[in-house]
């Protein structure tokens, strides 16, 4: 099935940051969110960056929080992507039902998984999600019935891949209509390669791993981001990446405090 998707669509809203960045090939920042907290989620919106994920995979957020960080982070022009913890149907369903202007599923293996998110994640009749709720409106700042006709064209559909599997059938997923944007995982990536965690980076089987994503990407017209650590690599993956998340929350703190208790005991 052809149709409109984030990377075609003509549809401008001023509020979709992140997706307005990554059409203008602005190189958009985020970050992850793994704690649960309005006041959280307003501090990092008001950091500069883009976009910030939402992590209901491994972050400590439950559907409350989850809905109140994309309000938090809507409000303040930021745009709220939401990572689920798996593919089921009425997970992702509930994600978008919040708003968020993107969602990014984990540990996908195969085309068939790839299409099942695309279903969930889309209207009728490129999909079989079901509409009920005044939220996903709000967060897009529009009726509901503008939502309907637009949110198909514009929420970004990410796609982790993390896993050998992942790796070994990334052309027939990037094929999939409806996958907007791949991401590595390198930890998981590392792990499932090389049975160990972090890859050091320059390991040939990771390296060969990380080619052939950006290559089915790019192949097929699709974004491609990854997690970074820090600002430098961050600015080094301009140059292969369309977007990239540094980090997170509980990392973020933890450094800075690490690096000041260091300097003050010295």
């Amino acid at each position: 099935m052809s149709y409109t998707t984030p990377q075609t669509t003509t549809i401008q809203n001023s509020r979709l940051r992140l997706l307005n960045k990554i059409k203008a090939n602005e190189f958009p920042l985020l970050t992850f969110m793994a704690i649960p907290s309005v006041r959280m989620a307003q501090i990092v919106a008001l950091t500069g960056l883009d976009g910030i994920i939402i992590d209901c995979e491994h972050g400590n957020i439950g559907d409350d929080s989850m809905h109140n960080a994309v309000a938090a982070i809507s409000a303040l022009g930021v745009s709220p992507v939401i990572r689920i913890r798996g593919p089921a149907h009425d997970i992702l369903k509930r994600a978008l039902d919040t708003g968020a202007h993107g969602i990014m599923v984990p540990q996908i293996n195969t085309a068939e998984e790839a299409q099942q998110i695309v279903a969930s994640a889309k209207f009728p009749p490129q999909g079989v999600r079901g509409q009920g709720s005044a939220f996903p409106a709000i967060g897009h700042g529009l009726t509901t019935p503008e939502y309907m006709k637009s949110a198909n064209e514009t929420i970004i559909t990410m796609i982790q891949i993390e896993t050998r599997a992942g790796v070994e059938n990334v052309d027939a997923i990037c094929a999939v209509p409806g996958v907007d944007l791949v991401f590595i995982g390198p930890n998981d990536l590392a792990q499932s390669l090389l049975g160990y965690t972090p890859a050091r980076g320059d390991e040939p089987e990771f390296v060969a791993a990380v080619d052939n994503i950006i290559a089915a990407a790019r192949k097929h017209g699709k974004w491609a981001g990854r997690m970074v650590n820090n600002g430098t690599t961050a600015k080094e993956a301009r140059e292969r990446y369309d977007m990239v998340a540094v980090t997170g929350d509980t990392k973020a703190i933890q450094n800075w405090y690490m690096a000041e208790f260091e300097i003050a005991r010295s």
